[in-house]
Order: structure tokens, then C-alpha cells, then sequence
């Protein structure tokens, strides 16, 4: 699989079947996608289509029960819990709902986490997180803890976490959920300008005014695409 096509992410015939006491749910069927380097797409349905089930395939999260996934060019079907680990922790980036910041650490701790696991020296370290503080405008609040900021400055911060690293991709699950619409905005205008500034992002919605503001939107309905290629107009 090439990636001299600007290809970044590629799944073919991706299933997802999940057994509970002898009952058979088929959360993904026959999922075929193909994002690129720079793109902003996002994934939309209603609840129970398969749009987190997917997102956490593609965050190496969990794996498919069938089909073949290639990251930048590579395989990751045949990596082991600690390669994919490792493999996440470098090169994926998340956002989530419900910001997961750990309360015992400050903001800087807390950006600095992902590195600090990847072995980053403390020098780099340091002007990483400042970085991607400046980023999200959160530099102000560098050693406050997350039970001293709104829900917005939390997912700012959970935002500069997930760019940290400089992974090659951005996967975010529903990061407006648990905000109001005034901070929910503020924190999809910051993704927009991320996309403008070259990141790749991926992220799963069911608010379809936020489903338009990607390049293109992913459509699931009981766990298969119904409307994979559908440029959004702008």
C-alpha cells in the first residue's frame, strides 16, 4: 500500500461482529474508506450506526473482526497490544467527549503526558507543550487543574494533549457533546483553524451543523456507509 498519493488512512472490507451470551451484533459491515493527508472528514449517523465502533478501529483503539487496515502505507492487522501502543501513542492523536484529563495534574502535566510516555527528553518536552498551548490560547492557564477550568477550557486543553505529539492524525468523538453551544462552536472554530494549518482530522458527530463544517462526512446507518463521497458544500 503507497503512500505517495497523499494516502494516509485505507480500509477495505472492514467488519466489526461483537458475541454476548450467544447473541451475534454486527457493528461494522463491509466498510471500505480512504482518507487523505490534510483532510478534514467527519463520520455521521444516528445512535448505534457504528460511528465510535469505527473511530476506535481507526484509533487502534480495537480491532476489526474482519478486513485489512493500512496506516501511512502500513499494515497494522498483524501488530501486537504494545506495537499498536506504541504506534498510537506517536503517530494518533484523540479528543474525547468527556476531555478524559486526569485531575491530579495541572494543564501542563497534563499535555506533557503523551511524551513523557514516548520518552521525549525534557528540553523538547517543554517547548512541545508550550506550543500547542499557544495553539488552543491557553498558555494563561498552564498550572491550573481541570477542576479550575469551564468544560470549554478543558476540551482546549484535551485539544493541545491530542497535537502534542504531532501525530498524523486527529480523531475526535462527538468533542462538542458535553459543551454548550457557545463554547461547542468555540471549540469547532479551533478545529477548522487546525485543518486550515495542515492537520488531518477525523471526527465523529450526530449534529449535522457540525457535520458541515469538513471537507467531506462519512455516512453510516447500521453499520455500513450510505453516503461515503458526498462533497459537503460550502
Amino acid at each position: 500500500m503507497s503512500e505517495s498519493d497523499g494516502l494516509l488512512i485505507h480500509l477495505e472490507g472492514i467488519r466489526k461482529i461483537f458475541h454476548t451470551d450467544e447473541v451475534e451484533t454486527h457493528a461494522l459491515s463491509d466498510i471500505n474508506l480512504d482518507i487523505h493527508k490534510g483532510e478534514f472528514v467527519t463520520i455521521a449517523g444516528p445512535s448505534g450506526c457504528g460511528k465510535s465502533t469505527l473511530l476506535s478501529i481507526l484509533g487502534l483503539l480495537d480491532s476489526p473482526t474482519e478486513g485489512s487496515y493500512w496506516l501511512n502505507g502500513d499494515s497494522v492487522a498483524s501488530l501486537n497490544s504494545s506495537e499498536r501502543a506504541r504506534l498510537r501513542n506517536r503517530k494518533i492523536g484523540f479528543i474525547f467527549q468527556n476531555f478524559n484529563l486526569i485531575g491530579d495534574l495541572n494543564v501542563y502535566e497534563n499535555i506533557e503526558l503523551p511524551l513523557t510516555y514516548a520518552g521525549i527528553q525534557s528540553k523538547d518536552r517543554k517547548r512541545r507543550v508550550e506550543e500547542s498551548l499557544q495553539k488552543v490560547e491557553m498558555v494563561h492557564r498552564l498550572k491550573h487543574y481541570p477542576s479550575q477550568l469551564s468544560g470549554g477550557q478543558q476540551q482546549r486543553v484535551a485539544v493541545a494533549r491530542a497535537l502534542v505529539a504531532n501525530p498524523l492524525i486527529v480523531l475526535a468523538d462527538e468533542p462538542t457533546g458535553n459543551l454548550d453551544s457557545a463554547n461547542g462552536q468555540a471549540v469547532m472554530n479551533l478545529l477548522q483553524e487546525l485543518h486550515k494549518d495542515g492537520s488531518t482530522l477525523c471526527m465523529v458527530t450526530h449534529d449535522p451543523r457540525y457535520a458541515q463544517s469538513a471537507q467531506r462526512t462519512i455516512h453510516l446507518f447500521d453499520g455500513q456507509i450510505v453516503d461515503g463521497d458526498r462533497e459537503i458544500a460550502r
